[in-house]
């Protein structure tokens, strides 16, 4: 048996309660330091042919959100809130943190994968406006550097992270019944395998004006879903079930 909903911060595990605690100290300190340290461009995850690039990002990155609002932290944190402590008690805090922190880095990479192969027709567009077709060809030919739009591509944010740790929400506890904006319920099978069809629907549609990375999203479901099926494999977490 596992208990659902602890009802508070203090009663949360321990890796679970510092997730937390981090992302908003991070959050907060982003805010106040603007225009003395810009802590988003150094911590965020950059292009990785852009100078800015620092590898060390594919980890910080997942512990920054956009300070343009409170809606990018609150629903990562919430979700975090709400089925972290779930998946830590039912595998443990360290393979809590490591499938975490697993799911963060692949959404990283793959984030990195898709700005390799999406960056040419990027730059194509930028040529267009100014009546250029094959700017991307042009560029490369010449020489011309690149390195200013690669220090413009940055992401951030614990999405990667969270989309794993709602893949392991529907691993183990395929049948919890879920609210989305209350509007259900649904099991959570259901609802996240809608939610992964629904990122790559909008990431192949190619929806500039939503500014988020969906092939990331998919990227931390990806590597989570190697990590629990090594667990399934090795019987890790069968044992727990919702009652």
């Amino acid at each position: 048996m596992i208990e659902f909903g602890s009802g508070s911060l203090r009663s949360l595990p321990q890796v679970t309660k510092h997730l937390l605690i981090i992302n908003i100290v991070l959050w907060l300190l982003t805010i106040l330091l603007q225009g003395t340290v810009d802590l988003t461009s150094l911590l965020g995850l950059h292009y990785y042919k852009g100078s800015d690039f620092n590898p060390l990002q594919l980890f910080t990155y997942m512990f920054m959100h956009s300070t343009q609002g409170l809606g990018h932290i609150f629903f990562n944190m919430f979700a975090l809130f709400m089925f972290g402590g779930l998946i830590e008690r039912i595998v443990g805090s360290n393979r809590f943190l490591f499938y975490y922190i697993v799911c963060g880095l692949g959404a990283g990479l793959v984030q990195e994968v898709t700005w390799h192969y999406t960056l040419p027709s990027m730059v194509d567009s930028i040529g267009a406006a100014y009546g250029e077709t094959d700017y991307y060809k042009t560029v490369i030919t010449q020489g011309l550097s690149l390195d200013p739009l690669y220090n413009e591509l940055i992401t951030v944010g614990a999405s990667g992270a969270v989309f794993g740790l709602l893949l392991a929400v529907a691993f183990f506890l395929p049948d919890l019944q879920l609210y989305l904006f209350f509007i259900g319920p649904f099991k959570a099978k259901w609802l996240v395998l809608g939610y992964a069809i629904i990122e790559l629907l909008l990431g192949l549609g190619d929806f500039a004006w939503d500014n988020v990375a969906h092939f990331a999203h998919l990227g931390g479901m990806l590597f989570g879903f190697f990590v629990l099926l090594y667990w399934y494999r090795k019987n890790i977490g069968r044992h727990d079930r919702f009652y």
